[in-house]
């Protein structure tokens, strides 16, 4: 017998319809933030960046791959790991799916990360993803958008609020193949960019749980009976694709 409340489902589809109401609001409000954003004031890219590809290096207008739009996830990968974050790696598990969507709406995706890039290949390799992987690896370009430091910097900032770390944070540097500090001179976010008259802008940029959006899954678990089911664990459950144990 179940502990949950259970009712009549004709007293069920009245709370669903009274459900309905805060849903549409919440869709709403969602609409208002998306036209917030697109108002945002732009930021002229100023310096050139070079980054380095699988296909050799790249300008950062040349990432845009004949888009007037770039959107880039700053995939915590950094020169210390031995393989992706598995955090990172489950947001990056969806835009292979995505890209041919987005391409059809003017818009390029791609991650970049502070690893040499011969590290992200061979790590995109094992994934099985074919989006483009830029490495910032040895250049400003992460660095200036606040998505990587040195390890000196980040010990600096990490070691008076080391026991204010989630577990998570330890169990990702890891299995990451790095220590804490190693780990976090990487960042996780997301940065949009467009291409106007030869002039790179950067129109937006979040991090935190402002990324959930780039984590179906979490949609969907917070539509399932028992949500997210993380409680004081939160994000120790997520593994690298290849990592779960067969159901």
């Amino acid at each position: 017998m179940t502990a949950h409340k259970t009712v009549p489902r004709e007293e069920w589809l009245a709370a669903r319809t009274a459900l309905l109401e805060s849903e549409k609001e919440h869709t709403r409000m969602g609409d208002e933030l998306a036209q917030q954003r697109r108002e945002l004031p732009w930021v002229p890219v100023e310096k050139r960046y070079t980054l380095q590809t699988a296909d050799g290096s790249k300008t950062l207008p040349e990432l845009f791959d004949g888009h007037s739009q770039l959107l880039i996830y700053h995939f915590m990968f950094g020169p210390s790991y031995e393989a992706g974050c598995p955090v990172n790696s489950s947001i990056a598990d969806s835009f292979d799916s995505l890209t041919p969507h987005l391409k059809a709406r003017d818009v390029t995706l791609i991650a970049v990360s502070g690893a040499p890039i011969d590290k992200l290949s061979a790590y995109r390799k094992r994934m099985g993803w074919r989006f483009n992987w830029a490495s910032s690896y040895e250049r400003d370009f992460n660095t200036d958008l606040g998505f990587s430091s040195s390890l000196e910097q980040t010990r600096g900032a990490i070691e008076p609020i080391l026991d204010q770390l989630p577990p998570v944070a330890f169990r990702n540097a890891k299995v990451s193949g790095t220590d804490i500090y190693g780990y976090l001179t990487e960042l996780f976010g997301f940065s949009a960019f467009t291409l106007e008259d030869g002039t790179v802008y950067q129109t937006y940029s979040t991090t935190g749980r402002g990324v959930e959006f780039l984590m179906p899954y979490y949609a969907f678990l917070d539509r399932a009976p028992k949500g997210r089911d993380e409680d004081e664990g939160w994000q120790l459950w997520i593994r690298r694709h290849d990592e779960y144990e067969r159901a």
